[in-house]
């Protein structure tokens, strides 16, 4: 699946967060991740992502579609990160 992810989360946890996102997604703005997952890889994420915030306090959006292919993505000034492979 194509996953994006946004958040809003605490400045205590931000970099805790965004090193975590960087194992499986692109960082592509300062809120925003993006990338191909599995489902087993978003199962991941989600477990990963609570041990981290403060349900109280955090947000996370989680956007899917089945495929890049479905998803058309417009950019208007300078693009902050290059959506490249996860090795």
């Amino acid at each position: 699946m194509y996953l994006i992810l946004v958040y809003d989360i605490s400045v205590e946890r931000v970099n805790e967060v965004r090193n975590y996102l960087k194992q499986y997604l692109n960082w592509v703005q300062n809120s925003a991740f993006e990338g191909d997952v599995t489902d087993g890889e978003f199962q991941k994420i989600k477990i990963g992502l609570k041990r981290i915030i403060k349900e109280d306090e955090d947000s996370i959006l989680f956007y899917k579609a089945s495929s890049k292919k479905w998803v058309d993505k417009e950019a208007m000034g300078v693009e902050k990160g290059e959506v490249s492979s996860i090795v």
